[in-house]
């Protein structure tokens, strides 16, 4: 089964905690502090694999979650880094954040790999609080928490040639006959439903990857019928073989199928529209005194594209046409992205904290540096709890409640935790 688009939950791990603990050996007294840190939390990375066809896999599990890091031992015994997730996906994978829409990566080549969500930093153990006033510290961090996200995966399948064309002119049929890809071939529209590849192999051990992206209609660009998702697959190609019916069986016509496919092309991506293109006039062996063919060689002769007069099911003219698009792809160079304008972007610059107020009344504090120091504070331990109040304290976040008119009494909440509020 072909699946080129997947949703999935992706949650790193949570570091390790840290470690509270003294030395205690029986000539060493107030040996001091020895408390180790916690173990990184394992990171979850996608993989690109050209062993992986399909994102099928991922209609049947959309949940991964890598595992917490080891938490911290006495004698500065460092707690065990938890190993990363790694999801392999197939070679051509876009990876979306899908509450910003944001493009994460784009993996395309064999062992490619994006971190999507960052395991936990350990939490450090009590030797690393210990000062001059304090000597025996009794509190140790807790673990940072690990990172969560939806994301999108979409795959535009990687193939050197794509089959272009109306449903039914025969796309399906020169896949067949060309390579040991077996798509089905019927007699109505649309018998092609997802794209199919297949290597198509010449003489002195040449070959190339060809694919049959299922037809077009008008309106295409627009999203009708499935537009969107067989266009998305014709951007990755480097030649296009634009098949058309030159029959006439079904009553059309080439040269207006032409314009109509290459109009869907450039109004869905004008670069489409600009790749090098191989017209294939299918069907010859059933044209019957019909003038098609000699009007489409006239029509394309005037904009330079070639014209490869073929039967697929007989085999007819296709040494010819992949010979050629075989001298294409080796002469084939990659069409720069255009840059009209250098684009400059900088990060918006946003408070480190705000403030609001929740529908029970409450002050809610948001913002990354306090919500992971609330998330590794140890609140049971007197000593961590002055910390916690002494780093409040160096971020002035009494002086930020004031100004949103807090009172004595009032409840102040950060994630899951409440305080209440006293001057």
């Amino acid at each position: 089964m072909f699946i080129d688009r997947a949703r999935i939950f992706v949650q790193s791990g949570r570091g390790g905690d840290g470690m509270s603990s003294f030395r205690r050996e029986k000539y060493v007294p107030k040996g001091g502090p020895d408390g180790g840190d916690g173990g990184h939390g394992g990171s979850v990375i996608l993989v690109a694999d050209r062993n992986v066809n399909t994102l099928v896999d991922f209609r049947y599990r959309r949940l991964f979650k890598a595992k917490i890091g080891g938490k911290g031992e006495g004698s500065n015994k460092y707690g065990r880094n938890a190993e990363d997730l790694r999801i392999t996906v197939p070679l051509g994978t876009i990876v979306k954040d899908e509450e910003t829409d944001q493009i994460l990566a784009d993996l395309s080549r064999d062992g490619q790999e994006v971190v999507v969500a960052k395991g936990g930093r350990g939490g450090r153990g009590n030797w690393h609080f210990r000062t001059s006033a304090n000597r025996t510290p009794t509190f140790a961090e807790k673990g940072e928490p690990g990172e969560e996200r939806w994301l999108r995966l979409e795959l535009k399948v990687l193939a050197d040639v794509g089959l272009l064309g109306y449903p039914s002119v025969g796309k399906s049929s020169i896949l067949r006959s060309v390579s040991a890809a077996e798509p089905e071939v019927a007699a109505y529209h649309f018998t092609t439903l997802n794209p199919i590849l297949g290597v198509v192999s010449l003489s002195d051990h040449r070959s190339f990857v060809m694919a049959d992206i299922p037809g077009l209609i008008e309106g295409a660009s627009e999203g009708v019928g499935l537009g969107h998702d067989f266009l998305r697959h014709i951007e990755r190609t480097k030649i296009l073989i634009h098949v058309l019916d030159v029959s006439g069986m079904e009553g059309r016509d080439p040269i207006e199928d032409y314009e109509k496919i290459n109009d869907e092309l450039k109004k869905y991506n004008e670069k489409l529209s600009r790749k090098v293109q191989v017209i294939a006039a299918n069907k010859i062996d059933l044209l019957d005194g019909s003038d098609n063919l000699d009007r489409l060689q006239a029509y394309m002769a005037e904009r330079g594209r070639e014209v490869f007069p073929i039967c697929a099911v007989t085999g007819e003219g296709m040494n010819a046409l992949l010979e050629r698009v075989w001298q294409l792809l080796e002469t084939y160079v990659e069409e720069p992205e255009e840059v009209t304008e250098e684009v400059v972007y900088k990060a918006e610059e946003k408070p480190d904290f705000a403030v609001t107020r929740a529908d029970d009344g409450a002050f809610v504090i948001t913002g990354p540096r306090i919500e992971k120091l609330v998330a590794m504070t140890n609140f049971d331990d007197d000593q961590s709890l002055r910390r916690f109040q002494r780093i409040w304290k160096y971020m002035e976040l009494d002086g930020l409640l004031k100004e949103q008119g807090i009172h004595d009494g009032d409840t102040v909440r950060i994630e899951s935790m409440e305080f209440e509020y006293h001057e």
